[in-house]
């Protein structure tokens, strides 16, 4: 399997704004990374998603994306 990094775009207000398709690919990965945890967490668990994340921002995107490649070259997606 080729290992993919998704961009996915949600909701700012308006849930009715997320896509099936962007359900659909937060569902089906291994783990997601947020620039939000608590946000996106609440928005993932409106929508029954369950799944792993690690935060990714200005301040630590050096060491968090290391950790994120390395997932992917582990074959996470």
């Amino acid at each position: 399997m080729e290992n993919k990094i998704y961009c996915v775009p949600t909701p700012i207000g308006n849930l009715s704004d997320m896509s099936p398709r962007c359900l659909e690919i937060l569902r089906s990965v291994d783990f997601i990374a947020a620039e939000d945890t608590r946000n996106s967490g609440v928005l993932l668990k409106l929508f029954d998603i369950k799944k792993p994340m690690i935060s990714y921002f200005e301040h630590n995107r050096t060491e968090r994306g290391q950790i994120i490649v390395d997932r992917l070259l582990k074959g996470e997606t």
